[in-house]
């Protein structure tokens, strides 16, 4: 009785057979999102950063669902990142890959082991890119965490530039996020650090991370404490 009730009670997410045809097999790429928290309950504080897994950041931007981007920049050449592609999808753009990399190169050369934040005005959309220090082939977590400091102040303080956007720093072609170790850090350590900076905008995965199941995600950051318990031998 009480399992045809819960049969009953199940929403239905597609249009006839949908649900069945759609159950995915371990040949597709697919995400198991996993429920934290109470939806019923919501608070005024910025809180928690929300994470868009199954999103397009680019197609999100020119749907004009952001007003600030942040990715990264570096002063050598940014043909394979993320703000050259912005640059020549925005149609009223002034910007393309020579000119955000001589733009880069200026401040860079000024300050070679400073960690900036550049802002650039693509009409459509505000971009925060983090400057990757001129004498490092990679960013450091130490970098993430000061640049995000100064991000964290220029969006929150201004309401203007929400909402707002960034890209997760991992599986970057042109600037290239490693630990202590010289490995990519886990998406976690990137959102705590992230987080312990005081940025509270959305965050998009890297498209490597939309083959991970069976892992379960969550869609928002801090994650629930039953993580913690889990990894302490807890059930």
């Amino acid at each position: 009785m009480s399992t045809n009730s819960q049969t009953e009670s199940q929403p239905k997410i597609y249009d006839g057979d949908g649900d069945i045809l759609m159950e995915a097999d371990r040949q597709a790429n697919r995400l198991v999102i996993l429920p934290s928290g109470d939806p019923r309950k919501a608070t005024k504080e910025r809180d928690q950063i929300r994470i868009q897994w199954g999103h397009f950041l680019l197609s999100d931007m020119m749907a004009r669902r952001y007003r600030t981007v942040v990715c990264s920049v570096n002063p050598e050449d940014n043909s394979d990142g993320m703000i050259s592609t912005i640059g020549e999808m925005i149609p009223t753009s002034q910007w393309d890959n020579e000119s955000i990399t001589k733009y880069a190169r200026v401040y860079a050369e000024r300050s070679p082991d400073k960690v900036l934040v550049l802002k650039y005005d693509m009409d459509e959309v505000n971009v925060l890119a983090l400057l990757r220090p001129l004498h490092q082939p990679s960013f450091t977590l130490k970098d993430i965490s000061a640049g995000f400091s100064t991000i964290a102040d220029m969006v929150e303080r201004r309401w203007d530039r929400m909402p707002c956007a960034s890209v997760c720093f991992l599986g970057a072609k042109s600037n290239k996020l490693v630990d202590e170790n010289g490995n990519e850090p886990t998406f976690e350590t990137v959102l705590r650090t992230v987080y312990e900076s005081g940025y509270r905008g959305d965050m998009y995965p890297s498209l490597g991370m939309w083959e991970i199941a069976p892992t379960g995600v969550f869609a928002t950051y801090p994650f629930p404490d039953s993580l913690k318990v889990m990894r302490s031998g807890g059930f």
